[in-house]
């Protein structure tokens, strides 16, 4: 029987639009009244994955920035995972050496040194998570997205990393070029220690502490929540859902996942503009009244 879903966003929940399809909306309310806890675990920072959640009218817990930040769901956190100031001043430097266009996240703010950069790259993003989709539209979705309206554009990391309220939760390294871009950089973090790279595309590297990752953030969810492992499912289609799809009892890779999530997953549901989570979730549902 499943208590609990972690669910990731881009990719599995969202469609091509960025957005919460009704289909979607209406299967997540639909197990959690039939007693499946529903749980977002997303790279996205609290800010702007819960503005998203409370306009498609969800009320959900979030793992947050991959595990750095875990919060129940009445919003209080549970779970904190910085990465220390001194490496993170190491990965800016390693960064700008290396020519990336990069973004750091606090708990509060998502911060970034040339915004119009931002709107290509999340394009970028979006372009390679929905091939169908033109690119000139995908800039057009970018540029109005809230993903882009509540960042903060600052001079320097530098100047901003100097500031001792500063928390750095986590790095997101964008290159349209692709994995390959970043092979380098990543065996560099590597050596700085306590630091994970994951990814969420094809086109970006995000970087962690170590204890920052979805798996674990999840088995410490369902501990809290006295839930067993294999009452545990999890819905992804990335490589920063990895964690959590070994995790979970239930693996579930998204139709569009890549062939690593597939080939880790128990089961493969349909894709992100089928409505492959509402699918998923309808079929735990069943099966649990069954039971």
């Amino acid at each position: 029987m499943i208590k609990l879903v972690a669910c990731d966003l881009d990719g599995t929940l969202f469609n091509s639009n960025m957005t919460v399809s009704d289909t979607n909306t209406q299967a997540v309310k639909n197990a959690q009244n039939n007693g499946i806890e529903f749980l977002i675990a997303t790279g996205r920072a609290p800010r702007e994955s819960c503005s998203i959640l409370k306009d498609a009218d969800l009320n959900t817990g979030f793992i947050n920035l991959n595990g750095a930040l875990v919060f129940n769901e009445e919003g209080k956190l549970i779970v904190k995972h910085s990465i220390p100031t001194n490496k993170a001043i190491q990965t800016v430097n390693l960064l700008h050496d290396a020519g990336f266009y990069f973004e750091i996240v606090t708990e509060k703010q998502v911060y970034s040194e040339n915004l119009e950069q931002r709107i290509t790259n999340v394009a970028h993003l979006m372009v390679d998570l929905n091939p169908l989709l033109d690119f000139r539209q995908a800039v057009a979705i970018s540029a109005s997205n809230k993903t882009i309206t509540n960042m903060k554009q600052v001079p320097s990391f530098t100047k901003l990393l100097s500031d001792p309220k500063i928390e750095v939760m986590k790095f997101i390294a964008f290159d349209s070029r692709g994995h390959e871009a970043f092979a380098d950089v990543k065996e560099e973090i590597a050596k700085l220690g306590d630091l994970v790279v994951t990814s969420s595309s094809s086109s970006n590297i995000e970087i962690n502490a170590v204890k920052a990752q979805k798996g674990l953030a999840l088995l410490d969810y369902a501990k809290l929540k006295n839930i067993k492992q294999n009452e545990i499912a999890a819905i992804g289609d990335n490589l920063n859902d990895e964690s959590m799809i070994r995790a979970a009892g239930v693996g579930v890779a998204m139709g569009n996942a890549i062939p690593l999530i597939k080939d880790i997953a128990q089961v493969t549901t349909k894709n992100n503009n089928e409505d492959g989570v509402a699918y998923i979730l309808n079929q735990f549902v069943k099966e649990n009244q069954q039971k």
